[in-house]
């Protein structure tokens, strides 16, 4: 027979050619043990097309499903949120004056190293705030609100300091210092001064240096405040509750902005909030605040804590939490500062999770011009206090 052998048996067969294919291991497979067990179940269950119609895969729960899906969509309007705040704060950083930032202290780890912030307010006033007679051009407002020592046709410039606070931020730190507007200060190249008047003969650029020789510090960032963004950033996140030492009954801008509120908690919108910051005049009669810069100086602290406050707060977390993103554009807008989209955010957790007080630098008497007068001794205590150690040079208080 052909093709058997000798004994007549058939021959086997050749074996057919064929290759072997190894799959590679999933990477977190090539870590972990073999998952033995876990085969068998699978292989008593079927998979892929030996699957058993009796016997389905088994899905997740759909609470699992629905949460795994809002937990992303959480997560993600988070990140939206920064984006938004750090965008608007890179932005408000390049409206600042050119020139200002170089003689600056800071860097960009404030939450690592302590900072000290300068906080400027203006008296310049857009047609929000003040009559036809008083309100300024939008180039003029641009150019004050830079830092520039001058705006372009302005009516009734120069413009001085109305606000001028130090803010100590970083490693657990958020301390305040206010300086009120008519402390005699010396004012390079001018002699000694209110310190208000460091603004409008040189913009931001002399008022740092004014403050840093003051009280013998380095400042490490500034902030210029726009009254429009910062009213309309309070009224974003729905106004504010302060806590106030007394009754305060104003009038700003010619009877344009009044207040009436009584001592204890008060709920303020973005126009109150701001009329209360220019409270200078007392209209309730005998008994309230003297309309002193001092008293100023804490009613605007009060107004920074009521801020810090909203947006800390436990019951107001989930509308801030919704509001996200457009609390974080408008957040930034209401200052022009040198800290963009890395630092400014470290202040707001600073802000939120440092302790430390309120201090004002308390005068001592006042001048027959008017300036207050505070003491060599004043100056260096609060200087210490707000940086919780000794100036690095001697503070420069200027007695008359």
């Amino acid at each position: 027979m052909s093709g058997g052998d000798e004994g007549g048996r058939p021959k086997p067969p050749e074996r057919p050619e064929y290759r072997v294919y190894r799959s590679r291991p999933r990477l977190r497979d090539r870590f972990g043990k073999p998952d033995l067990e876990g085969l068998r179940e699978r292989l008593k269950r079927g998979s892929g097309r030996g699957k058993k119609p009796s016997e389905p895969e088994t899905e997740r729960p759909l609470w699992r499903r629905v949460l795994r899906w809002a937990g992303i969509a959480a997560l993600a309007w988070i990140v939206l949120s920064f984006l938004a705040f750090a965008v608007s704060a890179q932005i408000q950083k390049g409206k600042l004056a050119d020139g200002i930032g170089d003689q600056l202290h800071g860097n960009p780890f404030m939450l690592a190293s302590p900072q000290t912030i300068l906080v400027l307010g203006t008296d310049v006033r857009s047609g929000a705030f003040a009559g036809p007679e008083e309100a300024e051009s939008k180039n003029c407002l641009e150019d004050v609100i830079s830092g520039k020592a001058n705006g372009r046709k302005c009516k009734n410039g120069p413009f001085r300091s109305d606000t001028m606070m130090l803010i100590r931020a970083g490693r657990g730190t958020f301390r305040k210092l206010s300086i009120p507007r008519d402390t005699l200060a010396d004012i390079p190249g001018q002699g000694p001064q209110k310190i208000n008047s460091a603004y409008a003969s040189g913009g931001a650029n002399l008022a740092i240096r004014t403050v840093e020789g003051l009280l013998g510090l380095n400042v490490d960032e500034v902030a210029i405040i726009d009254f429009d963004g910062f009213r309309s950033f309070i009224d974003t996140i729905g106004g504010i509750d302060v806590d106030l030492p007394t009754d305060v009954c104003s009038e700003v801008s010619g009877g344009a902005f009044n207040l009436n509120l009584k001592e204890g908690e008060n709920h303020l919108d973005g126009f109150e909030a701001i009329t209360l910051a220019r409270t200078r005049t007392n209209t309730c009669g005998s008994g309230q605040f003297t309309g002193t810069d001092v008293e100023r100086a804490q009613f605007q602290q009060v107004i920074l804590d009521g801020i810090k406050g909203k947006l800390t707060s436990i019951t107001a977390l989930p509308i801030n939490f919704i509001k996200g993103p457009i609390i974080g554009w408008n957040a930034p807008k209401a200052m022009v500062s040198s800290m963009g989209a890395l630092t400014m955010p470290q202040l707001v957790l600073a802000a939120g999770i440092g302790g430390g007080g309120t201090d004002v630098l308390e005068p001592s008497g006042t001048s027959a011009a008017g300036n207050l007068i505070v003491s060599p001794e004043e100056c260096e205590r609060a200087a210490t206090e707000l940086l919780g150690s000794d100036p690095p040079r001697e503070p420069n208080c200027p007695q008359g």
